[in-house]
């Protein structure tokens, strides 16, 4: 009895291993996923602040103003800084998260250099705690570095006394979450990863059941298109994902007390296309794939990488060129964009527009993909 149980679960080991070996798509997939995520996280991705965008409002104008700005920048982690005329236009790019940090020199900096008490204003992008206290360090750093002896250069005023130059105290405060909450971050974006693996994990499913159960055929043979087939069956799942989306949003409120600040509106209408693009990616690679098996691994191979470059976990303003753009295909980009803007800087629906249309485009791009690959009758 125990030859016989022990041969039977061979016999069954070899069957299965012969079919694996045969699936090409399954031995692809789990080739590749591996060497795919060894590039990200080895090369593309690090903890270190990188390409920060910034503004500067420097209202000094003179040498040493303008040499300071030159320190930051040679550290390595910034952009050429964006030059702005007021307060009003610096908060604005922070707002609509085209500048991380935003730097004011007054007027008096030249003159307080001379006293010995230079100092400066940082306001900093606090919804990624992490990112912005580090910074806010550099900066800092270079700021308490900063030779201020080079002050003699500039035209002195004749009535000021000149006392012994000290280092430039840099005046910070946080935006958006002034308590550097980690909690505030991920729980923008946890709607938009509950329903990226609600969408793709029942999506992907959809097609490729209806051929392992013999019920492809007859739904082909319906008088309708693919477009047809498709959003019929993406319909049901849309007033799902609303209630999840709703049931995590309400309950991060409730608990943590993180509600949204802006337009309750905005949320509702920027989540429709970014749902429909998720589940069209699903239904998409439910065409692709033959069998169950190959559906779940394709969109386990998506969704790790989605949550990795679209910037629910890690900022991608900070992530290289290249690297950046591939994340820009992502749904849950766009949507973790909107998302955060509508929760944690009071959007409304005027500031989603460009994220809403992106999403509108991904899922119209999907599509098509769907369309062409699923074939409309027999045959």
């Amino acid at each position: 009895m125990s030859r016989r149980f022990w041969s039977n679960i061979a016999a069954v080991a070899w069957k299965e291993t012969q079919v694996m070996r045969h699936d090409k798509a399954f031995i692809g997939v789990v080739l590749i996923q591996p060497v795919v995520m060894l590039v990200l996280f080895g090369f593309a991705l690090s903890n270190k602040p990188a390409n920060v965008p910034w503004a500067v409002l420097d209202w000094s104008q003179s040498p040493t103003s303008r040499r300071f700005v030159q320190e930051v920048m040679a550290t390595g982690y910034f952009l050429p800084p964006r030059p702005v005329v007021g307060y009003a236009e610096g908060r604005k790019l922070l707002r609509e998260e085209k500048a991380l940090v935003f730097l004011a020199i007054p007027k008096s900096f030249r003159r307080d250099v001379e006293r010995g008490r230079p100092a400066v204003q940082l306001l900093l992008d606090g919804s990624d705690p992490l990112s912005a206290a580090r910074v806010g360090v550099y900066i800092g750093q270079v700021a308490t570095a900063f030779e201020t002896r080079a002050a003699p250069q500039d035209p002195p005023d004749s009535h000021m006394p000149v006392r012994e130059p000290g280092p430039i105290e840099t005046r910070q405060r946080f935006w958006f979450n002034p308590t550097l909450q980690d909690r505030a971050f991920f729980l923008a974006a946890l709607g938009g990863m509950l329903l990226t693996n609600l969408c793709l994990s029942a999506m992907s499913l959809g097609l490729v059941g209806e051929r392992e159960t013999g019920t492809y055929e007859q739904m082909l043979a319906l008088p309708t298109t693919a477009i047809e087939i498709v959003l019929g069956k993406l319909v049901p799942y849309v007033g799902v994902a609303y209630a999840l989306m709703l049931m995590a949003t309400i309950a991060a409120g409730a608990v943590f007390g993180l509600w949204p600040h802006g337009s309750w509106l905005a949320l509702l209408v920027v989540t429709l296309p970014f749902v429909l693009a998720s589940l069209g990616i699903g239904v998409f690679v439910s065409a692709l794939a033959r069998t169950s098996a190959q559906a779940v691994f394709i969109s386990v191979f998506f969704i790790m990488p989605s949550f990795v470059l679209s910037g629910v976990m890690y900022p991608y303003q900070f992530m290289p060129h290249g690297v950046r753009e591939i994340g820009a295909a992502f749904p849950l980009r766009w949507y973790q964009i909107a998302s955060r803007r509508i929760i944690e800087r009071g959007a409304g629906m005027a500031e989603v527009v460009v994220p809403m249309l992106a999403l509108t485009v991904l899922f119209a791009v999907v599509l098509a993909g769907v369309r062409w690959r699923m074939k409309p009758r027999l045959g």
